[in-house]
């Protein structure tokens, strides 16, 4: 299934009930993430899905500096209440400051989005507005600095990707010479994030009228796109070439 068809999906998925969507009428308190009530997602298949299909992230913590650093991660749905979270930075990185198991960081899961139309709508006398999918999960890092445990976790990261965006790839992690591994393990450090907070904000419209989601679903089919990973570094290396 690609991304796409997921996003639809989740459109339709979170116009029902069986979504999540919050039965209070106020936001409850969340604690990174505005969302009103008819955009709030707490099934947590739903958002576990989500996590999965969007794994690439921003790593969010706030001391002593807030710093961001985007980076993939692999979730482990059954391990504690709402899931654990694991990945690693470079070694060099100042963010493993925080990796002490009581600060707390937030770990933003960034869908796909798009700007809509009121062009789209049945009844256009409206403005138009920016639909997107996100998770926040939030919880204190603790770092991984065993080495087995840490090759563990890069072979695991590394068969993930791989079987998912190359699945005829003959990649072989294990046979790498250890030499060179552990090198490499040196250089980084692990972290686990037990999720204390999952938040899930769907914008896609699924409040409005069934004419306006019908105009929604269909004119995403065929709305320009911003430019792919393949356009930006086909652009970029044809900038560098120049700049030579």
């Amino acid at each position: 299934m690609n991304r796409r068809d997921v996003l639809l999906g989740m459109a339709f998925a979170a116009t029902a009930p069986a979504a999540g969507i919050a039965d209070t009428p106020e936001q409850p308190a969340h604690d990174s993430l505005y969302i009103p009530k008819a955009h709030l997602v707490e099934d947590r298949k739903l958002l576990h899905d989500f996590m999965e299909n969007y794994a690439f992230v921003s790593l969010v913590t706030a001391a002593p500096t807030i710093r961001i650093t985007h980076i993939p991660v692999l979730l482990d749905r059954t391990a504690g209440p709402y899931g654990t979270v694991y990945g690693h930075i470079a070694r060099n990185n100042p963010q493993i400051q925080t990796f002490d198991g009581h600060q707390q960081a937030v770990i933003v899961y960034q869908g796909p989005n798009s700007y809509i139309s009121p062009s789209w709508y049945a009844k256009i006398d409206v403005v138009p507005t920016w639909n997107f999918g996100v998770v926040h999960a939030g919880g204190a890092l603790k770092a991984i600095t065993d080495r087995t445990a840490l090759h563990d976790l890069l072979a695991k990261l590394i068969k993930t990707n791989e079987s998912r965006y190359t699945p005829a790839s003959t990649y072989d992690f294990s046979k790498i010479p250890d030499s060179y591994i552990g090198g490499m393990i040196g250089n980084v450090v692990g972290f686990e994030m037990q999720i204390e907070m999952l938040e899930g904000k769907f914008k896609l419209g699924q409040e409005r009228s069934e004419g306006d989601r019908a105009g929604i679903l269909k004119n995403l089919q065929t709305a320009k796109q911003d430019p792919s990973i393949a356009d930006l570094t086909a652009s970029y290396y044809e900038f560098l070439k120049k700049k030579a």
